[in-house]
């Protein structure tokens, strides 16, 4: 069975949500970055991480993108057009989303007081307000963003608004707003939401 290390308020409910919107079988070592039990078997000590079948993969989006294209879910085929597009909003989302959250997670609580920057996150609030703009447009008339299609893409930009909530980062689109509801009502969001809630 596969084993998913790291802590449900982290980004390891993306790789969560993922297993159980495609019904896999898996065991949660619940464990924080850097932990000793983290590190004997991925010594980076960063959370999420994946062991399965003797190997370990790391990286939410990596772990994600393995799982789909394993079981040819929550994805397009990996060469088409499609994919294309779909790892273009990816990168898209890793880029103006999580990395404007991640930085101000970092000036917040993750980086030594003497390095951190407070006044860092004025900036990256409006960098994200930007990116809810082209995000809505990018979501279209679609349910998901790939039009009719969920895909990882989904998950990502459902936790980035999570998160963004949770960092007082405004959500400023109604659109995307909209969208994060209606994510979070699907049955498997819902199951990893109340493992979180349990601690």
């Amino acid at each position: 069975m596969m084993q998913i290390f790291g802590g449900l308020r982290t980004r390891t409910f993306r790789t969560l949500w993922c297993l159980e919107e495609l019904g896999l079988p898996y065991e949660l070592i619940a464990t924080p970055p850097r932990s000793d039990a983290l590190r004997a078997v991925y010594a980076h000590g960063k959370v999420p991480a994946l062991l399965v079948e003797g190997q370990l993969i790391s990286d939410s989006t990596a772990i994600m993108t393995y799982l789909a294209d394993k079981h040819a879910r929550l994805t397009h085929p990996a060469g088409s057009i499609l994919r294309a597009q779909q790892d273009a909003v990816t990168h898209f989302l890793l880029d103006e989303m999580d990395a404007c959250l991640w930085a101000a997670a970092r000036h917040s609580f993750v980086l030594p007081q003497e390095m951190r920057l407070p006044t860092i996150k004025d900036s990256l609030k409006w960098e994200f307000a930007r990116a809810q703009k082209e995000f809505v447009r990018r979501l279209g008339d679609g349910p998901f963003l790939m039009g009719e299609t969920m895909t990882i893409t989904d998950i990502i930009a459902t936790h980035c608004g999570t998160w963004a909530t949770n960092a007082k980062f405004d959500i400023s689109e109604p659109g995307f707003a909209e969208y994060i509801a209606r994510m979070k009502a699907r049955p498997a969001w819902k199951r990893v939401a109340a493992l979180a809630a349990k601690g």
